[in-house]
């Protein structure tokens, strides 16, 4: 179950940041402003986000399998068709349907690995689970970039989207063998005494603490990585080296989802989330002071903080609702990060307008910052292994 969810997971990663090896080519060729580069970037992470709660609540009644497959589907032909686009209210249109399929991803395949680790090492499960993610992030932005630079945006872009096609077929094929298409039944196994509403959750306070730390690291993230490209060629990158950058990014970004999984269950969840923030706005500093060649030394260090907080605030939520009913409880979970995400790069690309890309990204590195104190509200509700 965890090899399948890892898969989905890498496939739909490497639809999601491709966008940012694309997103230069777009402005260039259409002529874009900043603010239209993080509308795009909005309307994909947009639709993603808004699909998150019905794709948890479509699961209770329908199971996951066919919808992993429609949504993996509809987002290939999302890529596939962007070819055939010829400016900016076109493009926009088909990356919001494309979003619109892929957010059925992380809140099944989450609850599905939560599900089958459920008297198992759940955090290091999704760990895992969260690095085959990164391993989609570095793998195709890389393959796409390179064929970018012999094809063409156009054809680079359809062709890994006849590969989703594929993965949509293999999804139904695998996921039916497993026998978790089934949907999920409410027992009442819930543990006795828990406060429980509609959404499962336990405890509201550590929820919401988390949620928002989520969205502020969400925010963060794609607040960088869409910029990021920008910063680069400033320093004299061509396209086939922003693809080398990603790939370095995203390669750390593996690394981090893996250790911070497994180094929480060590150190706990606040102390390792606030290193990893903390270490975030370092490297975010130090990317935009750097030249070009130690700009892309950073990258990989800079990946392991900026990707592995995600591990540890993923696990987390399943510490924090019932079991029969984390589908909705991780949909609304997703649903309210992946909004903040989706909404970042349109708010920083007007800035960038405005003030430019250094001091937009100076201020992305400001705003990470505020997880600390948030930290300090989600205390109570998880528990932290005695200091050594």
């Amino acid at each position: 179950m965890l090899a399948a969810a890892c898969s989905i997971h890498f496939v739909h990663d490497g639809f999601s940041d491709i966008l940012y090896v694309l997103l230069p080519l777009w402005a260039s060729e259409f002529g874009l402003s900043f603010a239209q580069v993080g509308m795009i970037r909005t309307a994909y992470s947009g639709g993603m986000s808004a699909f998150q709660i019905p794709a948890g609540l479509l699961a209770e009644r329908l199971g996951e399998r066919w919808l992993l497959a429609f949504g993996t589907a509809v987002t290939a032909c999302g890529f596939i068709v962007a070819g055939a686009t010829g400016g900016f209210l076109s493009l926009l249109a088909v990356l919001l349907i494309a979003g619109l399929g892929s957010g059925v991803q992380h809140p099944l395949s989450s609850s599905l690995v939560a599900k089958a680790y459920e008297t198992g090492r759940r955090r290091a499960a999704l760990g895992t689970y969260n690095v085959s993610g990164d391993l989609g992030k570095v793998v195709v932005p890389l393959v796409v970039a390179f064929g970018a630079s012999v094809v063409g945006w156009r054809w680079a872009g359809a062709a890994y989207g006849v590969l989703g096609i594929a993965a949509a077929i293999v999804i139904i094929l695998v996921l039916a063998r497993l026998d978790t298409g089934m949907p999920d039944v409410d027992d009442g196994s819930a543990a006795p005494g828990a406060v429980s509403s509609g959404w499962g959750i336990r405890d509201r306070g550590g929820f919401q603490a988390l949620t928002a730390i989520g969205m502020i690291d969400n925010a963060t993230r794609t607040g960088f990585l869409t910029f990021l490209p920008f910063a680069l060629m400033a320093k004299g990158s061509s396209v086939a080296g922003i693809g080398t950058a990603m790939a370095l990014l995203f390669a750390g970004g593996a690394a981090g989802k893996f250790a911070c999984g497994l180094v929480a269950e060590r150190l706990g969840v606040i102390r390792t989330v606030v290193l990893t923030e903390g270490a975030t706005a370092l490297g975010i500093l130090a990317i935009i002071a750097a030249p070009l060649p130690l700009a892309l030394a950073i990258l990989p260090l800079i990946g392991v903080a900026l990707n592995g907080t995600s591990s540890v605030l993923y696990g987390t939520v399943a510490d924090l609702v019932n079991a029969n009913r984390r589908s909705r409880a991780y949909g609304l979970y997703y649903t309210t990060t992946i909004a903040a995400s989706a909404l970042a790069p349109s708010l920083y690309g007007v800035l960038g307008d405005v003030a430019g890309v250094t001091f937009t990204l100076v201020i992305v590195a400001a705003i990470v910052l505020t997880t600390i104190p948030l930290c300090l509200a989600l205390r109570d509700s998880v528990a932290e292994p005695a200091r050594a």
